[in-house]
């Protein structure tokens, strides 16, 4: 990767965590008839926690960051609670389809909050592109719209606490090492779950655990690319390549779960490609 430009390996972290994260929701549906929710968020950010454990103790970083870079830590890491809390409730009692519609809401707020608060410049190409993005996105999961309301509010509600959290993340640049960032958040988010597992606990089967810790691996090296994501190019530029997650998770949901893949699916993905693109080739320096 010596050769690459930062936007260039900023681009491959995206993909990257879109890949990982894919994988991460294919564990999550295998699990979730018999787990708690909870439970599912405590043992995905327990082997998260860990594996950042022993990546800091190899590399002799800081475990939860120095006292200065707190405030930062805590806002991004209640955020990114908040946003993995509320998508695994509103994905539990909605359609999925609809629930990955409003969860994909979040490139677009990350945009508008790298451009208010993070000054960054938006170039004419990327609020067309996301537009076309998102219409690809409605086409893969086709929502139908006819779940509750009031699920449907806490997936867009993901959506802005996601984004506010991967804002976060851009703005952390060059000031926390990313490794820390992604610690502190699953240290707290495994501290924040575990009350519930004594309030309603269920004893995974051996494949459940397997899957437990797949989803850990998948998650916590999720987090650590879409960390390092935000660290090699603006926040506004690199967003959109999340939109990649919904081809993975069509594929994998096709040769895991015997979904099968719609010619409308296919034209989404199209679009999603076609979006990515038209980004990257006219914000290039």
């Amino acid at each position: 990767m010596e050769n690459l430009t930062n936007k260039q390996k900023g681009v491959l972290f995206m993909c990257a965590h879109a890949l990982l994260f894919s994988g991460m929701q294919i564990a999550i549906r295998l699990t979730g008839a018999a787990i708690p929710l909870m439970e599912q968020v405590f043992f995905r950010n327990l082997v998260g926690m860990i594996i950042n454990f022993c990546i800091i103790k190899m590399t002799k970083g800081v475990l939860f960051g120095e006292r200065k870079q707190q405030p930062l830590l805590f806002a991004r890491s209640i955020s990114g609670t908040l946003g993995l809390v509320t998508l695994f409730y509103a994905s539990s009692r909605a359609y999925q389809a609809d629930v990955a519609i409003m969860s994909k809401l979040s490139p677009f707020l990350v945009t508008l909050w790298a451009f208010l608060f993070l000054k960054e410049k938006i170039a004419k190409v990327q609020v067309p592109a996301l537009i076309i993005a998102f219409a690809g996105a409605v086409l893969v999961t086709g929502p139908a719209f006819n779940s509750n309301l009031f699920p449907l509010l806490i997936a867009f509600l993901s959506s802005v606490f996601a984004s506010v959290a991967y804002t976060l993340l851009a703005y952390s640049k060059d000031k926390v090492d990313p490794i820390t960032v992604v610690m502190h958040f699953s240290a707290f988010c495994t501290a924040l779950s575990l009350p519930f597992l004594y309030l309603d606990f269920v004893i995974p089967s051996m494949q459940d655990a397997i899957l437990f810790i797949s989803m850990g691996f998948l998650g916590g090296f999720g987090q650590i690319t879409i960390t390092y994501a935000y660290r090699m190019a603006p926040a506004s530029e690199v967003s959109i390549y999340n939109y990649s997650g919904i081809l993975f998770s069509g594929f994998l949901a096709y040769f895991i779960l015997d979904e099968t893949i719609s010619l409308t699916s296919f034209t989404g993905g199209f679009l999603v490609v076609c979006a990515s693109y038209l980004v990257y080739r006219f914000t290039k320096n």
